[in-house]
């Protein structure tokens, strides 16, 4: 996709946001069931996935981990901020890989240590580019990737975030 191209698929959303704001509220959902075992399959747009316990809290590695998930999200997301982006500025990318870490102290989620965190102490994010852009180019592709990327803004800022059970009869 070229950048006219974008742009024109793009304008009408963009002009009915701007006149009916509450038409770009839209809500999107996850559904998963816990299955037999420790696992979760998962409902995806691609067909089922089946995530399960990390090796380091007992799981065998056959399943996704939720985890590696969150960090393949991020990177699925800043991977297409990153193209459409490049696309809307000019910035010719040849390649461009984008790699996420993320440091877990898993003494927290086994519940062996009070003073250890659950969840990720440290995500990095890094973009590996093979273009001839300028370094103010680059440094601008990087800045409206980090801005526009739903995931890393939602990580960067956590939303509001609410948690209910609710007894199925």
């Amino acid at each position: 996709m070229d950048a006219d191209r974008l742009k024109s698929v793009q304008a009408p959303l963009k002009d009915r946001y701007r006149s009916e704001p509450s038409s770009a509220l839209i809500t999107l959902r996850a559904a998963g069931r816990a299955t037999e075992g420790i696992a979760c399959k998962l409902e995806t747009g691609k067909g089922m996935v089946e995530a399960g316990l990390h090796p380091a809290t007992g799981g065998t590695g056959l399943q996704a981990c939720s985890g590696d998930m969150l960090l393949e999200a991020l990177v699925a997301c800043a991977g297409v901020t990153l193209r459409a982006v490049a696309t809307a500025i000019g910035v010719e990318l040849r390649d461009a890989r984008v790699l996420a870490e993320g440091d877990l102290d898993f003494r927290g989620t086994l519940g062996v240590s009070k003073d250890a965190k659950v969840g990720f102490e440290k995500i990095r994010l890094r973009f590996e580019l093979d273009t001839d852009a300028t370094d103010e180019q680059r440094a601008t592709l990087l800045r409206l990737t980090e801005r526009y990327c739903v995931v890393l803004q939602t990580l960067r800022v956590p939303p509001a975030l609410s948690v209910e059970g609710v007894a199925k009869s």
